[in-house]
């Protein structure tokens, strides 16, 4: 009957292997290893551990002699084993892989399904399934994007960014946008979450109207400035201009960061821009609304408050909007932009000449 070799173990190893042993997330098999060892520290037979766990002695020789050359960390660990030979021949998932990357579909679709890829490439669909989940290749979801075409587009990505980066001194900086058609939705009928359903409503609903949510983001403070209008005309943006301009006593220069919408550049605001020097708007590049902080919040505010809202009349909705303003305003925590001109141009693949974004 083959005995252990006598082991020796320290008192910081027994007490590790027995931290394992008791551990109640530790896998069955670290167990039985820890325990294998132990016993065979107790001057146990390699025969009576190996039928207390119900393996064999070689597997028990085996453990123990890992564990004296490689301690505690080399047990635990797994050999990579061979494993089966792969059956799939390599030139499947050559042709797999390219024509779901440059050959173009069957004739009437617009994008490869399994079924017309494996009857091109002469293997099963779940192959091809199998394939494309290697190569995470999903040929069947589509994302949209928009690069910014504005001819300025440098310039006014370096103004505005270094407006978040390096604020000009003696001022305050605003990131202004609206967030028109902010519509007052009824749900005819509603459940609530409860332990074996999620909250439910029904797809139904009631039109009460809509409202427009003027906002202003202090890029210092997170304060917000809000107002909400039923129309969304230039005579709206004038008034949301002149409540930022009141809101800012003294003489501090008011940079307002903004779109490109055509009221924000209608000449009665523009004749008012020029009576009011300290007032400065910064236009963020077309297409390129995620320069602009305060969308940030009407993100988070869709999410949060009106997405799964349910309002019975636009002032509901509004006085909905103004708490969930107030409450953001109380928090006082700005977001804080990180992004450099260079990151972003390198995020963008955008080329600039020698000389440009200085």
């Amino acid at each position: 009957m083959p005995t252990a070799t006598p082991l020796w173990l320290d008192p910081p190893e027994r007490t590790a292997l027995e931290a394992v042993v008791r551990r109640p997330t530790a896998p069955a098999a670290h167990v039985d290893r820890a325990r294998a060892v132990l016993r065979a520290a107790a001057g146990e037979t390699y025969t009576a551990i190996a039928a207390g766990l119900g393996r064999k002695d070689e597997t028990i020789g085996r453990w123990v002699a890992r564990y004296r050359a490689e301690g505690l960390e080399g047990l635990l660990t797994d050999r990579p084993r061979s494993g089966r030979p792969p059956r799939l021949p390599p030139t499947t998932i050559q042709t797999v892989v390219e024509a779901t990357l440059h050959h173009a579909p069957p004739a009437s679709a617009t994008h490869w399904s399994s079924a017309a890829m494996a009857q091109h490439a002469g293997c099963s669909a779940s192959t091809v399934r199998r394939i494309w989940q290697v190569f995470n290749l999903k040929p069947h979801q589509v994302r949209s994007f928009q690069i910014s075409t504005d001819p300025e587009f440098l310039a006014k990505l370096c103004d505005v960014v270094g407006l978040y980066l390096d604020p000009p001194e003696q001022a305050v900086v605003f990131s202004v946008d609206e967030k028109s058609q902010c519509q007052a939705l009824e749900r005819t009928q509603q459940r609530t979450l409860n332990f074996h359903h999620p909250a439910r409503r029904s797809h139904e609903y009631i039109r009460h109207g809509t409202t427009t949510l003027f906002a202003a983001l202090n890029s210092l403070t997170g304060e917000l400035l809000h107002a909400t209008k039923p129309r969304h005309r230039h005579d709206e943006w004038l008034a949301f201009l002149q409540q930022i301009e009141a809101s800012v006593l003294g003489e501090l220069a008011i940079h307002v960061i903004c779109d490109n919408y055509s009221t924000h550049k209608q000449k009665d605001v523009i004749q008012w821009l020029a009576d009011h020097p300290r007032m400065h708007l910064h236009f963020t590049p077309t297409h390129s609304s995620w320069l602009n902080l305060v969308e940030r919040f009407f993100a988070e505010l869709t999410v949060r408050t009106l997405r799964r809202g349910s309002f019975r009349s636009v002032r509901d909705l509004e006085a909905t909007i103004h708490a969930a303003c107030e409450a953001h305003s109380a928090l006082r925590r700005p977001y804080v932009w990180t992004a450099s001109v260079e990151a972003i141009l390198a995020k963008l693949r955008y080329p600039v000449t020698s000389g440009e974004g200085h």
